[in-house]
């Protein structure tokens, strides 16, 4: 009874010591589970850690890239800006210059075409006739019948008679002889006027002063003491242009030569 006790003490003890053994394994298996895992936590850590860091640096060398990127981005624009501006600034001078220009040649062309005009010839009408003259050729004739109405009558026929010469075609030429024949009357060169009014009767008949020269001749003629010829004059004045204002005045000119 005893030994049995004592065996079933000794089976119980045993188990213990078993249990026991089993329980310390287990621990030291954990525990080197436990460190295999925390080894291998630590490695994979390690590893991110350093995948991290080369990440960083990566993003690092982005982020200057970035920042030397965006100075050159600033620059390019401050330099475009500034390219602007002289773009700018060359546009308006651009435009100053052809506004300026244009207001040139509008200048230039007004002033070309008043010269033109001053080139061109006008049409005129003098004593019922119509035709084209220069402006030259025009000026002088006016200033030469300003000189006569001014009573100058030496100055009028040297600028009357040199206007014949110069215009030996114009169309003034008719009326100018009429007015030169007058001045020469007027400054009592009778001589001189006699065959000025002979050259437009003879060379234009039909002139409308042709019957008032007839009797500035026949008036000359009568100054110069040639009675006898101022009534011939006279005569084929009544004659040729017989419904002229200078046929009446003839008429009573001639009746006071024969009284």
């Amino acid at each position: 009874m005893l030994l049995a006790c004592m065996v079933g003490l000794l089976a119980g003890t045993a188990g213990d010591a078993r249990a026991g053994l089993f329980d310390d394994e287990e621990a030291r298996k954990a525990i080197l589970d436990l460190r295999t895992r925390i080894a291998t936590n630590d490695e994979a850590a390690k590893s991110r850690i350093a995948e991290l860091s080369v990440l960083n640096a990566q993003l690092l060398d982005q982020l200057q890239q970035l920042r030397r990127s965006l100075v050159d981005l600033n620059a390019q624009l401050e330099a475009q800006r500034t390219e602007s501006a002289r773009l700018r600034g060359v546009q308006e001078q651009m435009q100053r210059d052809v506004a300026e220009l244009k207001q040139g040649q509008k200048a230039g062309a007004q002033g070309l075409e008043e010269r033109l005009k001053k080139l061109e010839p006008t049409q005129v009408s003098v004593d019922g006739k119509e035709f084209l003259v220069d402006p030259d050729e025009r000026r002088a004739y006016d200033d030469a019948m300003a000189v006569l109405r001014n009573g100058e009558f030496d100055k009028a026929a040297a600028v009357l008679s040199a206007f014949v010469r110069r215009y030996p075609t114009s169309g003034y030429l008719d009326s100018a002889r009429f007015w030169l024949g007058n001045a020469l009357y007027g400054k009592r060169d009778y001589k001189e006027a006699v065959t000025t009014f002979r050259a437009l009767i003879t060379n234009a008949p039909e002139h409308p002063r042709a019957p008032e020269a007839m009797l500035a001749l026949a008036n000359c003629q009568v100054e110069m003491k040639d009675i006898k010829a101022a009534r011939r004059t006279l005569d084929d004045l009544l004659k040729t242009y017989p419904k002229s204002e200078a046929a009446s005045a003839g008429r009573e000119r001639l009746g006071s030569l024969k009284g």
